[in-house]
Order: C-alpha cells, then sequence, then structure tokens
C-alpha cells in the first residue's frame, strides 16, 4: 500500500449512498479515486476494459481468487462474480490519493478486515426502515414486491451497522454529506 487511505462506504439500497459518495468526490480537498471492480459480465454498450469495469473471464477471476488478490468480492449468481482487485487498491493508494469503495455490507466488512486501521468503513443508514421505505416508493422505479425484498434485505444489512467504524444518517443529505466529509478528513489527516 502506498500513502493513500482507504474509505469504505456500504449501506441498504436507497440509502443515499451514491449520491452522498458523489458530492464527496467533487472535494478535491479530500483526493479521493474511485475504485475499479473486476466483474465476469461482458461489457454493455461502449463499456472498456479499465474504465467501468475491469473485465475478466470467469477462468481468470476464479484463479484470482485462488491466489489471493481480491480485496472482496462476491458471487451474484452463478458464474456472475464482482470484485475489488488488491491490485487497484495499490495502483490509487500508490499515486497518494484515497480509494473510495462503494461495497455492499459484507464485502466492506470483508476489506475493513484486510485492511484494519488504513481503512475507514463508514455505514450509510436511512433515519428509519419506514423512511426508506417511503424513499423506494417514491422512486416508482421498482414493483411492490421489489420494494418490500430490499426494506427485507435493508433490515438484514442494518443489523451489521455496529461492524463498521463511523455511521451517517442519511435524513437531510446535505448534513450527511457534511458528517462524511468531516468524518473522512479527520481519517486521512491522522498520521
Amino acid at each position: 500500500m502506498g500513502k493513500g487511505k482507504l474509505i469504505v462506504i456500504s449501506a441498504p439500497s436507497g440509502t443515499g449512498k451514491s449520491t452522498i459518495i458523489g458530492e464527496l468526490m467533487k472535494d478535491a480537498e479530500l483526493k479521493l479515486e474511485f475504485s475499479i471492480s473486476a466483474t465476469t459480465r461482458p461489457p454493455r454498450g461502449t463499456e472498456k476494459h479499465g474504465v467501468e469495469y475491469y473485465f475478466l473471464t470467469l477462468d481468470d477471476f476464479r484463479q484470482r481468487i485462488a491466489n489471493e488478490e481480491f480485496a472482496e468480492y462476491h458471487e451474484v449468481y452463478e458464474g456472475r462474480y464482482y470484485g475489488t482487485l488488491k491490485s487497484e487498491i495499490s495502483r490509487i493508494t500508490s499515486k497518494g490519493n484515497n480509494v473510495v469503495l462503494d461495497l455492499d455490507v459484507l464485502g466492506g466488512i470483508d476489506v475493513k478486515k484486510i485492511y484494519g486501521k488504513k481503512a475507514l468503513s463508514v455505514f450509510i443508514k436511512p433515519p428509519s426502515v419506514e423512511t426508506l421505505r417511503r424513499r423506494l416508493l417514491s422512486r416508482s422505479t421498482d414493483s411492490l414486491e421489489d420494494i418490500n425484498n430490499r426494506v427485507a434485505r435493508a433490515e438484514y444489512e442494518l443489523s451489521f451497522a455496529d461492524q463498521f467504524d463511523r455511521c451517517v444518517v442519511n435524513d437531510v443529505l446535505e448534513d450527511a454529506v457534511a458528517q462524511a466529509r468531516e468524518i473522512i478528513t479527520d481519517f486521512i489527516t491522522k498520521k
């Protein structure tokens, strides 16, 4: 690992994690660089290897698992893997930048186990499960069955919040971004 540090941000779906990360990425003082994930899925449209994803064959991905080259990975369904290569983390930190990892809850816990104090794990929480349900309903992008499944998954994921270094409640977006920025600034400025 180089001079940069790792910031792991995890949250249940619909909590506003991507929006918060997007706002944090605009702050040049944080020197954040987004980690590019590896996947076994084929490129879509104009996606390029090394830009949106590192596109790997199933055999290559499995060989890299065997070689312990991943900080975290998961098989979304049979033969469809996503993961974070340790080499990607090194690529970013060696430049002195801080790596931002947008991971599911279990992936976030896995990375923290490997990198320990070099990683800050932040869990973004909804103000309540009911608020999350209302947000998902207001999006009007999912069926009621999908929303119920996402809420049930969120309840499960919320049970892991205490395994993260810090929690940020996303009630008012600007406040959540400011709190996350403060937590990250404290972490990256510590020697």
